[in-house]
């Protein structure tokens, strides 16, 4: 668009230069000189003006041009007040989030697989790329970081465990768990049976290992360990097993109800977040989720194929003919957001400021011109025809009148 406005405007210029030099031998191209004399005028001051937002033009350092490199740093404080003051006040949020029926939109989305098509598809794509990118990753892996710690470290996790337990117990689906620790406790003791064997010559006295009954005591100990549990393995109705189910259930009862119990759990919670490795993890949260939302939204048909898509159209099914569904997710989702919006709006505000602060002025410039540029190029070539329009006018009035 660029090239056919600086065209449009170079046209007109020749169209003046010819209809200056013959207007004499034919009065009527007064009108088409009239013409192209005010569409100069008119696209010349609108290139001015379009260059002055991002350069200086033609390099000369004239007052008040170059705007958008010498106030990026009140743009990117104005964007942030613009987000906090419209955006990430939770009585705001509450009040936006209360329209939305952001369940019914996604179950739609998911549900059709056409909904998924056309220039807003790929808008959405191009726009969360360029997002992801400009953001500063560092700053906003922290943010991520600390509100992951901070919703682990305030998550009840003694109860949840306990009425998971309780669950299980009541749907046997513990067993194959018992079954296992019985299996590996088998294993460990045949990897394992020479320490028994020494710990039993050790403790023994000379007349029982001169004697060798200390190796006949061995073999008693190890074959009775694995006749309990090969009894434990085949018979479900074993005493031991019987005392294993009432020992997870007495523990899923201190979980919910053990003041202690809940303490406990509380302090090996916190030792593992403050962990240095759980730190490493949860730095590499966010990275790993930037770069799976970024595979998918450059290639979101391929996420769509295969089981992960099967799986997200029958959830997008589930939200269309589940209303309860639909309000409970929703409901769900407004309380996030506003959490979020309460607790993290101002950083939130902070990076998008400190962000657009920290682009030098070709950053900011090629990316404001890039987003607007189109536009800006038909303010040229509507200005140039618009000063044409009314040099024509002024002219026709002109010859009406004398």
């Amino acid at each position: 668009m660029r090239l056919i406005a600086t065209g449009l405007l170079l046209a007109m210029a020749a169209v003046f230069l010819v209809s200056r030099t013959y207007d004499q031998r034919w009065p009527a191209l007064g009108f088409v000189r009239a013409f192209a004399e005010a569409a100069m005028v008119g696209g010349l001051a609108d290139w001015f003006a379009v260059t002055a937002l991002f350069r200086h033009p033609l390099g000369v350092p004239i007052p008040h041009t170059a705007i958008i490199p010498r106030n990026k740093d009140r743009i990117g404080d104005t964007l942030a007040t613009f987000l906090r003051d419209n955006f990430l006040i939770p009585r705001v949020v509450a009040r936006r989030m209360l329209r939305l029926d952001v369940a019914g939109a996604a179950g739609l989305w998911l549900a059709n697989p056409l909904a998924r098509d056309g220039r807003i598809a790929r808008g959405a794509s191009a726009m969360t790329i360029s997002m992801l990118q400009a953001l500063d990753q560092q700053r906003l892996g922290g943010i991520v970081r600390g509100m992951l710690g901070k919703r682990l470290a305030d998550l009840d996790v003694a109860p949840l465990l306990g009425q998971a337990l309780t669950a299980a117990i009541a749907e046997e689906r513990h067993l194959p768990l018992l079954d296992g620790i019985v299996r590996w406790a088998a294993r460990i003791l045949e990897a394992n049976d020479h320490l028994i064997r020494a710990m039993v010559h050790d403790r023994a006295g000379s007349i029982m290992r001169w004697t060798g009954l200390d190796e006949t005591l061995s073999n008693k100990i190890i074959a009775g360990l694995n006749g309990l549990l090969t009894d434990m393995a085949d018979n479900p109705e074993h005493p031991l097993r019987a005392k294993a189910d009432e020992g997870l259930a007495s523990l899923a009862h201190d979980l919910m109800h053990s003041q202690e119990m809940q303490a406990r759990v509380e302090a090996i919670k916190a030792e593992i977040i403050a962990n240095p490795a759980m730190q490493r993890w949860l730095d590499g949260v966010w990275e790993q989720a930037r770069v799976g939302m970024m595979n998918m939204a450059r290639d979101p048909d391929r996420v769509m194929r295969g089981p992960i898509g099967d799986a997200l159209r029958q959830l997008g099914e589930t939200l269309g003919r589940e209303p309860m569904l639909r309000a409970t997710i929703n409901r769900f989702v407004r309380r996030a957001v506003v959490g979020i919006a309460a607790d993290y709006g101002d950083n939130i505000v902070r990076l998008v400021s400190e962000t657009v602060k920290g682009w030098d002025a070709d950053t900011i410039t090629s990316r404001l011109e890039n987003a607007v540029g189109r536009d800006l190029q038909y303010i040229r070539i509507n200005g140039t025809l618009v000063g044409g329009l009314v040099g024509l006018a002024i002219h026709t009035v002109d010859v009406a009148l004398g």
